[in-house]
């Protein structure tokens, strides 16, 4: 690993000289810097064939090479070079801001909790330690949760009550590109991470505005790694530390950590335990799918014949996408026929009503995208570390 480690810091180098030397015009000597860039990158992927990395540093190799032909003249440069120092700016093509500011994104959530249908118990759970907190914190003189893992299958709603949450306490709502803080910038991941809750904790003790930083596939940040190098374990060792640091910085920092993933059983248990809450957030019951029909039905036009009770009964075992996907197709086939029968060219002509016919044609058509397996796997993690 050790031999690892020194490739990747010699990657780093000879990128970010290349920079420095492409900013000073000095084009010959970029070009060769960019080559050894190139170089020890491909010499990293070869040496270690399934590190979970491999995709980023070929994807950098690509961006040198791109900026080597810009540099021989062989295509037209598309701008000029960017003020940024970090090694990402040596991609072209992109505009001067290529930052810490590009990994997250900072929004104003506005999804409130009847948006969110079903999860009574993941609701409740995130109530007792976000919004409760927030709005008396003298109530809890043992302090709250500040690290709160959602988990399940995909397509459940782990973002919606991240972001409900936000909303109800009008909070700064922080959503990380957890890919991207491992890996965008190579070497700068560690720094970016500790940026990240930096700007976190001035909002809640500055601005006095809680926070929350929404981490999704959080696995991609923290999961066991049977070949880490040297970048992987810097970076979680910098993310214990600074959760370790919201979690005893007082007990009036409104700092929260909303980790979101699809597979909990690739976590270390050093992050796991600082997850104080760990929620499962499931598939949906016959009500919470009766619901999401009337959702997302509620713009469309229905035949008398459609029932919303039957086809939340078909759909036993589908996730709220994949409910949401259903309505869709079934929309887009009434939406087809329309358009092959020539009748579109009518602007006062209207597509037929969706019948239940077409509802049990996708049905038949389409599968959940959660096996029985999975929901095993699910389960059986949430008995062994469940924290409501």
């Amino acid at each position: 690993m050790e031999a690892a480690q020194e490739l990747e810091k010699s990657a780093t180098n000879y990128a970010l000289e290349a920079v420095r030397l492409d900013k000073q015009g000095a084009k010959g000597m970029a070009i060769t810097m960019y080559q050894k860039a190139i170089e020890t990158l491909l010499k990293l992927v070869q040496l270690y064939p399934e590190y979970s990395l491999n995709k980023i540093y070929i994807q950098r190799a690509i961006a040198y090479q791109e900026r080597i032909k810009v540099l021989q003249g062989s295509i037209a440069p598309t701008e000029q070079q960017p003020e940024s120092k970090s090694v990402e700016s040596a991609k072209p093509g992109e505009t001067k801001k290529a930052s810490y500011e590009d990994l997250i994104i900072k929004e104003k959530p506005n999804v409130r909790w009847d948006e969110v249908i079903g999860l009574d118990s993941a609701k409740r759970a995130i109530k007792e330690a976000i919004i409760y907190p927030v709005q008396r914190p003298d109530l809890f003189p043992l302090g709250w949760p500040r690290g709160i893992l959602l988990f399940g299958p995909p397509g459940c709603g782990k973002t919606l009550l991240a972001a409900a949450a936000a909303t109800e306490i009008d909070a700064v709502f922080i959503s990380v590109d957890a890919a991207s803080i491992m890996s965008k910038w190579l070497g700068e991941a560690e720094q970016n991470v500790a940026r990240l809750f930096e700007s976190a904790r001035r909002c809640a003790l500055e601005d006095k505005k809680p926070a929350i930083i929404f981490i999704d596939e959080l696995d991609s940040l923290m999961g066991k790694h049977s070949n880490e190098v040297g970048g992987e374990v810097r970076v979680r060792n910098q993310f214990l530390k600074e959760m370790d640091g919201i979690i005893d910085k007082g007990k009036n920092l409104h700092v929260y950590v909303i980790g979101a993933t699809n597979k909990p059983w690739d976590l270390d248990w050093p992050f796991i335990r600082r997850f104080q809450k760990r929620i499962l957030v499931p598939l949906p019951d016959f009500h919470a799918r009766l619901m999401m029909f009337k959702h997302y039905t509620s713009h469309l036009t229905l035949a008398p014949d459609v029932d919303l009770h039957e086809l939340a009964r078909l759909s036993e075992g589908f996730s709220g996408s994949d409910i949401k996907d259903v309505c869709q197709a079934a929309h887009l086939k009434v939406i087809g026929e329309f358009f092959e029968s020539g009748q579109a060219a009518n602007k006062l002509a209207k597509p037929r009503p969706l019948r239940m016919s077409d509802f049990r044609q996708i049905l038949e058509e389409r599968k959940p995208s959660v096996s029985l397996d999975m929901l095993t796997l699910y389960n059986r993690w949430f008995e062994a570390f469940k924290a409501l």
